[in-house]
């Protein structure tokens, strides 16, 4: 498992989720996709996160006396698991959501820039929840939507697909001071 900070850095983040669910992609194929990062930079974090074994090179090809390798996010890699989160302060908390959320926002405008985006007609969709859950309930409530979409990133491109993003937050809703039961308004 990857630490956070690795995971966690502005452009790392941009490159990996342009890569999840997209089988494999050339530095070439990154660079169209996140053309706002600097060549160099893109090559620099690509190799961090290769080095890492967080992104594989799966395949390699000579292309004018240079080697052009496509890489693919390692999954089971690309997170930052429960001991490590155990260890972070609030503070990387705070940063860690403040990258999240950026990168979420650069994906969005990614695609309202689009000439073609139709956010209505193609289901574009951000909403907010809230449910009461004991610790128990939300373990399985969060099991049942990791595995709802594990089984959906098992499909590939065709057939008409189209690549969606998925971003999940949980954020547990406590009041500053508990209520006795009873006396809710």
């Amino acid at each position: 498992m990857a630490t956070a900070n690795l995971l966690l850095h502005p452009v790392r983040l941009r490159i990996l989720q342009t890569l999840v669910g997209a089988d494999e992609m050339t530095t070439a194929q990154l660079r169209e996709r996140l053309p706002d990062i600097p060549p160099a930079t893109m090559y620099r974090h690509i190799a961090t996160l290769t080095q890492a074994g967080i992104l594989e090179v799966v395949r390699e090809r000579p292309v004018r006396g240079t080697v052009e390798r496509s890489y693919r996010v390692r999954q089971d890699e690309a997170l930052v698991d429960a001991d490590a989160r155990a260890t972070m302060t609030k503070e990387d908390h705070r940063q860690a959501f403040a990258v999240f959320t950026g990168a979420l926002m650069a994906d969005f405008d990614r695609y309202l820039s689009r000439d073609d985006a139709e956010p209505a007609r193609e289901g574009v969709l951000y909403r907010q929840g809230a449910v009461w859950v004991t610790a128990d309930e939300f373990a399985a409530l969060v099991e049942e939507i990791e595995a709802a979409v594990a089984r959906r990133t098992r499909t590939t491109p065709g057939d008409g697909r189209t690549r969606h993003l998925l971003s999940l937050v949980f954020v547990p809703d406590k009041p500053d001071v508990e209520s006795p039961p009873g006396d809710e308004p």
